[in-house]
């Protein structure tokens, strides 16, 4: 029999193989599920669309392509060999009603038989990871997101894994959580224990774990926030040292920025070594969006003294704060030089400010006022400048600096 030409568009471009389950990228390009989510767990680099290099916002925008499946479905049947191949990905997905979700819900909640239990979860998973945004608004609207809160708090409380990649897929892409100020609490601790988990796919796991811790901080109290236990940032760091995916540590950096404004949760980052870890990730030249993000997060910590501390104890410290200046972005530029503000102001030690003048700090802050940047830039810089004047003579473009407000 002669072989059939497979039509171009029924394959995955990351793959080359026919796409079992389309799906759609904000790009517009198409792609097998699978292939594109493996892609951005894996993927060391920022999210973007394999075929267009361009960004994408988060990796869940991945809309399912109905028609296309049903093409493929049609052009399988038509071209199938007698006899027949494996064909269970052409199956047509369950239909999304809200009986079958709620059915589905009680046997996670009340199967006596472990196994049941989790054949739920995973067939909630198929329905999630084949439905579009509108029909996951029907998933939230039965409590499917509540659901599955309370699966992995059961989780941690029996120490079992078992469903759980599944659960917190689902609550991956889910967008609207309710859950109650106690929950809260217990939901943070087990997030906190999975984060912790050492087995095969804690990858993958972890990865889906961040993105859901994000959703919750995002909507939990201040009350909440402010009870977040030390572990729990111990584990979080852990994260930038095993560098699961630049998606999970851009989500990473983002929440612990988030969080940082409330109760002692700085003082408990720096304690947990936050700022060496921060350090260290810059020294390795992460991408641009990401060295916004460890400076911007770098500068609440130094806001404390015991931040400061740290900053300055590292060999590398002040040295890569200056390199950055003016070589990333505005942002980082304005957060470099806050961190230096804070040092010059709560940490001028002899030997702190002969350290900024040997490594460059001090001749960067000149060559802010050179450059053509914001006024308010060369405002911090120039304060900081004529701060420690005395100490940094020997510079030869602070007498001009830090005598005129306006050099040429």
């Amino acid at each position: 029999m002669e072989e059939v030409a497979v039509p171009p568009y029924f394959i995955c471009p990351i793959s080359l193989q026919i796409m079992k389950d389309p799906v759609t990228a904000t790009t517009g390009i198409t792609y097998d599920r699978e292939s594109i989510e493996n892609w951005f767990l894996t993927s060391k680099d920022a999210i973007f669309c394999p075929l267009t290099k361009q960004s994408l916002t988060k990796a869940s925008d991945l809309t399912p392509n109905h028609t296309l499946r049903r093409l493929i479905k049609s052009w399988m049947v038509e071209n199938a060999s007698p006899g027949g191949g494996d064909d269970e990905f052409l199956t047509p997905s369950p239909l999304l009603d809200k009986t079958r979700l709620r059915k589905l819900l009680r046997e996670v909640a009340v199967a006596s038989d472990e196994r049941l239990r989790i054949d739920a979860v995973k067939k909630l998973h198929a329905l999630a990871i084949e439905s579009d945004t509108a029909s996951r608004g029907r998933m939230e609207e039965v409590g499917v997101a509540k659901g599955m809160v309370l699966f992995v708090i059961r989780r941690f409380r029996e120490g079992r894994v078992g469903g759980l990649e599944e659960a917190l897929k689902i609550l991956s892409l889910l967008s609207h959580y309710s859950i109650s100020e106690i929950r809260f609490l217990e939901f943070f601790e087990s997030l906190t224990w999975v984060l912790g988990l050492e087995m095969e796919n804690h990858t993958i796991i972890k990865s889906y774990a961040i993105e859901v811790l994000k959703k919750a901080t995002d909507v939990a109290p201040s009350t909440i926030l402010t009870q977040i236990n030390l572990e729990f940032f111990k584990n979080i760091t852990n994260l930038f040292r095993e560098k699961i995916s630049n998606s999970s540590l851009k989500t990473t950096l983002t929440m612990l920025i988030n969080i940082c404004p409330w109760g002692r949760n700085r003082v408990k980052l720096v304690e947990v070594g936050a700022v060496f870890d921060l350090i260290e990730l810059e020294l390795e030249k992460p991408e641009k969006n990401i060295t916004e993000l460890i400076f911007n997060l770098l500068a609440h910590l130094c806001s404390t003294a015991d931040g400061r501390a740290e900053l300055i104890s590292h060999a590398g410290g002040i040295a890569v704060v200056s390199k950055r200046i003016l070589r990333v972005s505005i942002a980082t530029t304005d957060r470099a030089i806050q961190i230096l503000s804070l040092i010059s102001k709560h940490s001028a030690r002899k030997d702190v400010l002969l350290e900024m003048l040997r490594v460059g700090a001090v001749s960067k802050l000149c060559m802010i006022m050179q450059s053509n940047c914001e006024g308010f830039l060369k405002e911090k810089a120039r304060e900081i400048l004529r701060m420690h004047s005395n100490v940094w003579s020997n510079s030869p473009c602070i007498g001009v600096y830090v005598m005129t407000r306006d050099p040429r």
